[in-house]
């Protein structure tokens, strides 16, 4: 199948700006030497006029499928799995965080696995969330310390502060701490921040995973270790994030609401019964 220049397929949500125009990251349907690469489009809602801001080619990144985040300087931040550094994680990149203009200027902020042994991280795949103070505040899934994800913060000058390795806590043998925080984070009114990680915590790595918060400055506390309860009925791999609900939404409906997680063993057997994947 051959791909035309304007044949994406958006992912996530679109970014609503003044004027009518919406933006969204999008994964490419083609690949391109092997490589899934992406665009980052406008489609202007008044006139039905669908433009392309940029194409990604893998050295400035591939497979944006995050959502974009509009800082208060007014550009666009977002981040893509793979692309970037082209000698690292077999040649598809281990991912970049970006920030684009409304005109289509784009600039690569950091490629991730820039230094040796990935411990700045590897495939960032959600969103970014700015801080009040403008610093931007993600998760990479993969890479680390330890190999089982970070918690990053950066500068819109690009520059990357790894806030925390997952892993870094021990149970029996499993990351009593979480692995792959593959969703993103939730600022939440205390200032604190918020996620999620598909895998670990205190029962073991082929079920569970957590919620947590993280301060600013990196201090990470687990609160609450998903399959606690017999049979998992309490849920188990959150691969979603944190929501944001209503002002006066009670406890009760936010302990539920807050978090959804699919709850299949069997499947959470299958995908965790494995290693990280190989440092680049």
């Amino acid at each position: 199948m051959t791909s035309k220049p304007d044949d994406w397929s958006h992912s996530k949500h679109l970014v609503l700006r003044p004027g009518i125009r919406l933006r969204a990251a999008t994964s490419a349907l083609a690949v391109v030497a092997a490589l899934m690469l992406g665009a980052v489009a406008t489609p202007s809602a008044q006139a039905q006029i669908f433009t392309t801001l940029h194409s990604f080619n893998g050295t400035d990144g591939s497979q944006p499928t995050a959502e974009l985040v509009q800082g208060t300087d007014g550009k666009l931040y977002g981040t893509t799995q793979l692309g970037g550094d082209l000698s690292s994680c077999s040649g598809l990149g281990c991912g970049t965080v970006f920030k684009i203009t409304r005109r289509g200027r784009l600039r690569t902020l950091y490629r991730f696995c820039s230094q040796s042994g990935c411990p700045d991280g590897q495939f960032p795949a959600a969103a970014l969330v700015q801080s009040t103070k403008g610093t931007l505040y993600g998760t990479t899934t993969f890479g680390g310390a330890h190999g089982w994800g970070t918690v990053f913060k950066i500068t819109p000058q690009g520059k990357l502060t790894t806030l925390y390795s997952f892993c870094s806590q021990l149970l029996q043998g499993a990351c009593a701490d979480g692995q792959e925080p593959n969703a993103g984070l939730v600022r939440g009114a205390d200032g604190n921040f918020y996620g999620t990680t598909e895998g670990g915590g205190i029962n073991g790595r082929t079920y569970g995973g957590t919620v947590f918060k993280i301060t600013p400055s990196g201090i990470l506390t687990t609160l609450y270790n998903f399959c606690s309860q017999s049979g998992c009925t309490d849920g188990t791999i959150p691969t979603g994030g944190w929501s944001r609900l209503p002002t006066g939404t009670s406890t009760a409906q936010r302990t539920t609401a807050v978090v959804s997680t699919p709850a299949v063993p069997a499947i959470a057997a299958a995908r965790y019964s494995k290693s990280p994947p190989a440092v680049c």
